[in-house]
């Protein structure tokens, strides 16, 4: 059983930064795509970041420039480092992770809150 787990959300204030973790309880290797989305109170599950099945990433636009992926295949373990936080970054974000066969599995989530 695959297992996702977020975490690194808190409140900060607008132009603070925050790191998420997403800790998978088997080798990210095994993983053909993995990433990072969000879902914002009334507002639909979107894309923030993720790692292509082709080894490279791709970003919403308006995270651009703010928003950077990383992984650590030692830890199993993939990063979203957000920096130039605003009030609309405001969401729960969760990790995704597809297996080769189609399979899906999503974390349980970690909030995150811009606001003054």
């Amino acid at each position: 059983q695959v297992q996702l787990v977020e975490s690194g959300g808190d409140w900060v204030q607008p132009g603070e930064s925050l790191r998420l973790s997403c800790a998978a309880s088997v080798s990210i290797f095994n993983f053909r795509a993995m990433g990072w989305y969000r879902q914002a109170p009334g507002k639909e599950r979107e894309l923030v970041a993720t790692f292509t099945s082709g080894g490279g990433t791709n970003y919403a636009d308006t995270m651009k420039g703010r928003f950077t992926i990383s992984r650590d295949y030692r830890k199993n373990t993939v990063y979203l480092q957000m920096n130039s936080l605003k009030p609309e970054d405001t969401a729960v974000y969760y990790c995704r992770a597809g297996m080769p066969t189609g399979a899906d599995y999503w974390g349980q989530g970690t909030q995150v809150t811009v606001s003054s």
